[in-house]
C-alpha cells in the first residue's frame, strides 16, 4: 500500500509554520489543505486535548464569520498527532496567501473571553474537555515562534 502524502514529510527536521499539505481537485475547483503546525514533532510534548478541542471550537467559529474565509472555510481540525491543526479552503492556494487570516485567527484564541462558542452539552459531545486558558498560552506562543516572523522556511515542507 503507497503511503498517503503527509506520511512523506520528513518530520525530524519539521518545526512551526503553515505548510501546504495537498492540493485536490473537487470537480472543476481546487481546494487547499494546510498544515498549521504548531509544535515541533517527536521534539516537544503534544497538546492535550483539552486545549486541542478549545482552539478548534474558536478556531471554526472564527474561521466561518470572517468576512473573507466564511465561504472558503471547508474545514478546521485538529491533527491526530497533536502537533498543529488543519484547515482546508476551497482554492488553489499558497501558505503566504493565508499568512494573515491564520495570524487573525490565532490573535482571537489569545485574546478570547468569555464561554467559548459550543461549548455544552446541548452543543457538542465533550464539552467538558476545554481549557480556554491552555489554549490561549498555545496560541500566543505559536504567534511568537512562527505568525509573527514566520520566512519562506516554515512556509514550505524541508527535505
Amino acid at each position: 500500500m503507497e503511503k498517503i502524502a503527509s506520511f512523506t514529510v520528513n518530520h525530524l527536521v519539521l518545526e512551526p509554520g503553515i505548510y501546504v499539505s495537498r492540493k485536490d481537485k473537487v470537480g472543476a475547483e481546487t481546494i487547499t489543505t494546510f498544515d498549521l503546525r504548531m509544535t515541533t514533532p517527536n521534539k516537544e510534548p503534544v497538546m492535550n486535548t483539552a486545549e486541542v478541542h478549545t482552539i478548534e471550537h474558536l478556531g471554526a467559529t472564527f474561521l466561518r464569520n470572517d468576512p473573507e474565509y466564511k465561504d472558503k472555510t471547508i474545514y478546521f481540525g485538529p491533527m491526530g498527532c497533536r502537533t498543529g491543526f488543519y484547515v482546508i479552503f476551497a482554492g488553489d492556494l499558497e501558505s503566504k496567501e493565508i499568512v494573515d487570516v491564520i495570524t487573525r485567527l490565532f490573535e482571537f484564541v489569545r485574546d478570547f473571553e468569555g464561554e467559548v462558542p459550543g461549548a455544552s452539552a446541548r452543543d457538542c459531545g465533550n464539552y467538558q474537555d476545554m481549557n480556554l486558558n491552555m489554549a490561549k498560552f498555545l496560541a500566543k506562543q505559536y504567534l511568537e515562534r512562527a505568525l509573527y516572523k514566520i520566512d519562506e522556511k516554515h512556509l514550505v515542507y524541508q527535505p
